[in-house]
């Protein structure tokens, strides 16, 4: 056993919107609940930067973790599973093993990049990263945006940025008039949508919206100046000093993988309890299902509840998640991408950049298992987490296989667990 092992009852993994509903749910007499994320502090990416005291519906969850006595392990990345209900993970002064009953995976989603040439330019990055440069201080004022992509992901962004001085010229989205207006019709039935989409339409005020656009190209020596978007018939060019593009969001599942859950449609599968195919898993959240802040929240109260056997108070919250669930669907249909996008990609554009391998070395494979044999495609830090999306879309390859460790780690910790394995053998 290791010298720094911690125990818990129910142990989260992520401490955005669902694993702080699922924590807060856990919460008993008696038991000992802990949430793990790799961030300083709680919220994750769509909560970034709030407080417990900022008076915002994100700050009252964020305070309930303090005040019903949860554990918060900050700065602490899991990235293999040791034995049985034991994971392993990086902390900012080591390594440490944290031991569990029941686990509830929050783990989030990630934006989808997609290549196109000029992509990896300076000041070309993704939305959403953007959106949490300037929340950590990147001076925004005045700077010319350009937000591109797909998913009313695009929209907070541009209307962040907008209140903290930037110039927003253009939002260009890759889905139709006619789908975004049907998307529409379906936030009829959530008055609480509604009233968001209002909000963002008044921010927004003065931004020009280009429908059935997206990004062919980024221009600059050094640093990006303009970027070409398709928009009908024609190209337009829009001189910019930030291009924030992302085309939706993918489920971060590594871990369910290499815990053993079944994944179906490239999501985690659970059933009505949230509960997964892999003994004493739980999991919610955007791994199930890209839904929503509202539906992260649902989902993560069911699981807590779960975890716990409060069978009774979780079921009291089944059909506020079928309707959630109806609005994530229409998510999907919404912005789902054009086949046009794979086209996008020019044969000299990099696919993945941590080893550099562009397309036309990519596209002489036949499968994602191949590409990464001979041209090390997705063997990077990121560990395919940027280049499978994109390979997945524009090639049609699935990765096949999960294998530890999930994140790059320190050498030491993984010496660690193989004379774990020696001294057990």
């Amino acid at each position: 056993m290791s010298r720094n092992r911690e125990q818990f009852d129910i142990l989260v993994v992520g401490g955005g919107p669902a694993g702080i509903a699922a924590a807060t749910s856990a919460v008993q007499i008696g038991v000992r609940v802990g949430v793990v994320d790799d961030n300083p502090a709680l919220g994750g990416q769509i909560w970034r930067g709030e407080s417990a005291s900022s008076g915002s519906e994100a700050a009252d969850w964020i305070a309930k973790i303090g005040t019903a006595g949860i554990e918060f392990l900050a700065g602490t990345r899991v990235f293999d599973q040791v034995e049985p209900n034991v994971l392993r993970a990086e902390t900012l002064l080591g390594s440490c093993e944290l031991e569990y009953r029941k686990l509830i995976l929050a783990t989030g989603a990630r934006e989808r990049f997609l290549p196109f040439p000029g992509w990896t330019l300076p000041n070309v990055m993704g939305a959403g990263g953007l959106q949490a440069l300037a929340k950590s201080g990147l001076p925004i004022r005045g700077k010319r945006v350009v937000v591109a992509g797909t998913g009313p992901l695009l929209l907070a962004v541009a209307a962040h940025l907008k209140k903290h001085g930037a110039n927003v010229i253009a939002i260009c989205e890759q889905a139709s008039r006619a789908s975004l207006a049907r998307f529409g019709l379906k936030l009829l039935s959530h008055r609480g949508k509604i009233s968001q989409a209002l909000s963002l339409r008044k921010e927004l005020s003065g931004v020009r919206l280009m429908t059935g656009s997206w990004p062919v190209a980024a221009e600059g020596d050094h640093l990006l100046t303009a970027v070409l978007i398709s928009h009908g018939n024609r190209t337009e060019r829009i001189e910019c000093d930030y291009l924030a593009c992302g085309f939706h969001l993918v489920p971060n599942t590594e871990l369910a993988s290499l815990l053993g859950c079944r994944l179906r449609d490239g999501y985690v599968a659970v059933d009505e309890f949230q509960a997964t195919s892999a003994t004493d898993v739980y999991c919610a959240g955007e791994p199930t299902g890209i839904g929503g802040v509202e539906l992260a929240l649902v989902e993560g109260q069911i699981a807590g509840f779960a975890a716990t056997g409060d069978d009774a108070s979780a079921r009291r919250l089944f059909s506020n998640r079928d309707k959630l669930r109806g609005f994530a669907e229409a998510l999907d249909r919404t912005f789902a991408l054009r086949p046009e996008l794979k086209k996008i990609a020019g044969p000299k554009s990099i696919v993945c950049r941590c080893e550099d391998v562009t397309y036309e070395r990519v596209s002489q494979h036949r499968s994602w298992r191949a590409a990464k044999l001979h041209t090390r495609c997705g063997m990077g830090p990121c560990q395919g987490r940027v280049c499978g999306p994109a390979a997945q879309f524009l090639l049609g390859w699935t990765p096949d296989s999960v294998r530890p460790p999930i994140f790059p780690v320190n050498l030491e910790y993984l010496t660690e667990s193989c004379e774990e394995v020696q001294s057990i053998s």
